[in-house]
């Protein structure tokens, strides 16, 4: 089934410079892998763009629940649900391997080391994701090049070797006033963090508010060098 699949990406990419995949490429992907669609929300500003695109196509939507979220983000999930009128489903790191982490190391050792830190994102966010993206042949994302000098030269339609999936980037070269603009013009719901200079919103003990001039990632793992500001979840080829 994997070589399958990635013969068929294989055949995408070379539709994903035409004009057609640019503007219809959400569209194509759920005709070309009915039922087989996945996309990942943290109900970012990007990620609200997104719900808002798929809203009428045949795609899910799942969240991941790390357990460590900010009050706003759930708070974000709710509106969404209600705005949108979709489910959107959760996913929970495994109890046993999140109580074995937390027993030894404590329960805020991510800031300990960055293998610490890696560690805890992979239980609370890697491991989740693997089993939410089961079944699947597309995964939709939110990333934008704009994010962290790693995304810069992303290309927008990737094969996930660990997830053995495709991975479609339907927004990648928006810039940030595009983003913002689409939310406020459709009248979206949005994380009210965002207002209050949170750029990148994860888990709360691992994100603060950016400073004026500070890089978009800066508040993510802001005790961490910017080159390795990743948590798993996006390994790009």
């Amino acid at each position: 089934m994997e070589n399958s699949l990635k013969n068929e990406f294989e055949n995408l990419v070379k539709e994903a410079s035409e004009a057609s995949f640019q503007t219809n490429g959400l569209q194509i992907l759920t005709e070309r892998f009915p039922g087989k669609v996945i996309f990942s929300t943290s109900f970012s500003y990007e990620d609200q763009v997104i719900t808002h695109l798929i809203k009428d196509l045949n795609i899910e939507i799942f969240t991941l629940d790390t357990g460590r979220l900010f009050e706003q983000t759930y708070e974000t999930w709710t509106s969404t649900k209600a705005f949108f009128k979709k489910n959107i489903k959760a996913y929970y790191p495994d109890t046993e391997e999140l109580r074995e982490f937390v027993t030894e190391n404590g329960p805020d050792s991510f800031y300990q080391s960055v293998e610490k830190r890696k560690a805890c994102c992979t239980i609370r966010k890697v491991h989740p994701l693997k089993k939410a993206l089961e079944g699947y042949k597309v995964w939709i994302t939110g990333l934008r090049s704009e994010h962290s000098p790693n995304r810069k030269n992303m290309p927008q339609l990737e094969w996930d070797p660990d997830n053995k999936i495709i991975k479609f980037h339907p927004i990648l070269h928006w810039t940030t006033e595009q983003v913002t603009a689409y939310v406020k013009d459709h009248h979206l719901p949005y994380n009210h963090l965002h207002k209050k200079g949170f750029v990148s919103i994860g888990c709360e003990p691992c994100t603060r508010a950016i400073k004026e001039g500070e890089d978009f990632r800066a508040g993510r793992w802001w005790w961490e060098d910017a080159n390795k500001k990743e948590c798993g979840l996006h390994i790009h080829q």
